[in-house]
């Protein structure tokens, strides 16, 4: 009875198709589940303050001009807003930790950042422990923790060893990974955009991006400041929008802190 109903079944990773079908598939070509990344929720079911991610598929970040760094080179605490595609402000970020992590393990630092909405409820926070950033220590990578609401895991950025390009994974709050950015070989856009792509796990297809946006030799030179954009399906899972906002804040840290980015 058992062989009988699994003759009737098939995989839901890999299609059947029929012998004299007009499709022309790839033998067992996996078939990229969505369901891990798409928004299942209803709006009532979001977590606070999380519900305005939801209509977004576009989203800005713009690092304040910290004037006593960029008068004497000092490395502050960063602060952040976050906007919409049309500049109005959705959420504030504030970064948080000590002097001695900003001076000396200022690319690798642990830190807090804690995000905001207008009226100052905290709705997502980022917690970065001190790991390595080099590919020589593939057992001690970068990861990101990103919570919302504060205290309940939302999903993670893990970084994975590739001795060329820069990779990440995202998983949801079980630790299942959902998607896959993928930076470029050089990161140092020289007058130009930086674009890390957000593909599906099997690397195949392209859903957004995270890009660094080029802001002008003097700003890029002489500040630290960043400017960001992240695109992404409408339909992805809020959660998962918040946890691209902490890869964004990653990527930001380990390829961009140093002042001389744009050169």
């Amino acid at each position: 009875m058992a062989s009988q109903e699994s003759q009737g079944q098939t995989n839901p990773i890999f299609k059947d198709y029929l012998p004299g079908s007009s499709d022309n598939p790839q033998q067992n070509t996996p078939v990229e589940p969505t369901s891990l990344w798409k928004q299942t929720s209803h709006s009532h079911n979001l977590p606070p303050g999380l519900e305005y991610l939801n209509q977004l598929d576009q989203i800005i970040i713009h690092q304040q001009v910290e004037l006593l760094e960029a008068i004497l080179g000092t490395e502050t605490s960063s602060k952040y807003e976050i906007k919409n595609h049309l500049g109005q402000r959705v959420y504030f970020a504030v970064e948080e930790n000590g002097c001695f992590d900003r001076k000396l393990c200022s690319p690798i630092r642990s830190f807090t950042i804690r995000i905001s909405d207008n009226v100052g409820r905290e709705v997502i926070r980022v917690i970065r422990p001190l790991r390595c950033n080099s590919c020589c220590f593939p057992c001690f990578l970068q990861e990101l923790e990103v919570q919302s609401p504060p205290g309940t895991i939302a999903g993670y950025v893990v970084q994975n060893w590739d001795p060329f390009l820069p990779k990440f994974t995202i998983q949801n709050q079980s630790k299942e990974d959902v998607l896959k950015i993928i930076g470029p070989y050089a990161t140092c856009g020289c007058f130009d955009d930086v674009d890390f792509e957000v593909k599906t796990l099997n690397e195949m297809t392209t859903i957004g991006k995270i890009s660094k946006y080029w802001s002008g030799f003097v700003n890029n030179v002489f500040t630290n400041t960043a400017n960001f954009g992240i695109q992404v399906p409408v339909d992805l899972d809020v959660r998962i929008k918040a946890v691209m906002i902490g890869a964004c804040f990653l990527i930001d840290l380990m390829f961009f802190e140093n002042s001389l980015d744009g050169l």
